[in-house]
């Protein structure tokens, strides 16, 4: 086994040039150096594309920008459109064995997020072998100008990480993006991402539980930036007050959408 193997980190991008230049740096201050970056923009419209190309000009063997479709396709369909390609292309890309990382255009990666995560895949993979592993990590929350709003996104969230079964995973996903690295196992087995998925990384989560292993760092490895366009974004736990009143009425039967989602994805 390569004990130092290429890492290919996936960016999809849609109108991010306030914080995307500055995300790019962190990805290349790694202290973990054999990995490529493969952009695909997601149909911008403000000056994201001019920033790719400054970098792409100027790290030609680091970055790869994505030509092909340039409509705007959602994040799920862009990182699996992302996955995709690098499955096709391994030869091409130089890629014996694949791993694979995802990244938000927004945030910031510690220097050492590329060394830790790999050095945990490897040992999971020579613990299991063959098997579809994903391996992530503890965020910490930051505000736009990067000031701390939580060192622990797990805390902050109210998350019970030991709650990592299919079953938990089911119900609610535990699994951030931005912090996932995943092998080729798993990737083979995720894709293609079902358009009934609600997201990628919780379809992600929920193949590795099932027929694999979920690994988790309790290191935040991430600056998970919160700003006014966060797709999603961290919202801050708190346990619901519940009256007598709201007890009864939660006895009445209602239809949530958002329960049926989860049940078709699952």
């Amino acid at each position: 086994m390569d004990k130092e193997p290429k890492i290919v980190i996936l960016l999809s991008t849609y109108n991010g040039e306030d914080f995307l230049a500055e995300q790019l740096d962190s990805l290349l201050k790694q202290t973990y150096s054999n990995f490529i970056i493969i952009i695909r923009d997601d149909g911008s419209t403000d000056g994201t594309e001019n920033i790719i190309s400054h970098y792409v000009a100027k790290n030609h063997e680091k970055i790869h920008k994505l030509s092909g479709i340039r409509s705007n396709i959602g994040a799920i369909s862009s990182f699996s459109l992302l996955i995709n390609y690098v499955m096709k292309e391994k030869d091409t890309l130089g890629i014996s064995r694949l791993y694979v990382m995802l990244c938000d255009q927004d945030d910031i990666w510690t220097e050492e997020k590329l060394e830790i995560q790999i050095s945990e895949m490897l040992y999971a993979e020579h613990t299991s072998p063959h098997g579809p592993i994903l391996v992530h990590s503890d965020l910490k929350v930051v505000d736009q100008s990067k000031s701390v709003i939580a060192e622990s996104f797990i805390k902050y969230q109210g998350l019970e990480i030991k709650r990592n079964k299919f079953t938990n995973l089911v119900v609610s996903n535990l699994v951030t993006g931005c912090t996932t690295l995943f092998n080729e196992e798993l990737a083979k087995m995720a894709l293609p991402i079902p358009d009934r998925a609600i997201m990628h990384d919780w379809w992600l989560a929920l193949i590795a539980s099932a027929f694999g292993q979920l690994v988790f760092i309790d290191i935040p490895l991430v600056e998970y930036r919160q700003h006014a366009n966060n797709t999603i974004g961290a919202k801050e736990f708190t346990r619901p007050q519940i009256s007598n009143t709201a007890r009864v009425l939660s006895l009445t039967p209602k239809v949530s959408s958002h329960l049926v989602d989860v049940a078709e994805q699952a």
